[in-house]
């Protein structure tokens, strides 16, 4: 049995990924940080890749369904889900509030003065 993942698997892996990356941005915002949705893509994608193949790298048609292209399909998207949630709360937790420039309509929000 090779343990090798398909053009069709990575490319399913990656849209998913991507897509939980760009949600968590749009939830989060950018008071955070602006890199959140790349933070949190690489996340789902190391999570999705290491339940399909490591965890469940030695399953087959027949103990798992559907495996597309070698990708382990729920496990990926139970691994993501749970590699992409952890990302989001450390990008989250260990990100400062962004500082922003004060402008005519925000004058309070410059940094105070030392």
């Amino acid at each position: 049995m090779t343990y090798d993942l398909g053009s069709t698997g990575l490319q399913i892996l990656l849209a998913y990924a991507f897509g939980f990356g760009a949600i968590a941005q749009l939830i989060v915002g950018t008071d955070r940080s602006r890199w959140l949705w790349l933070l949190v893509a690489v996340g789902w994608f190391v999570g999705g890749l290491f339940a399909s193949e490591v965890l469940f790298a030695k399953a087959t048609v027949d103990e798992i369904q559907p495996i597309i292209d070698g990708l382990a399909y729920d496990e990926a998207l139970l691994g993501g889900l749970l590699g992409g949630l952890i990302a989001t709360v450390a990008t989250w937790f260990f990100s400062g509030p962004v500082p922003r420039a004060a402008t005519p309509q925000h004058p309070r929000s410059a940094a105070p003065l030392a």
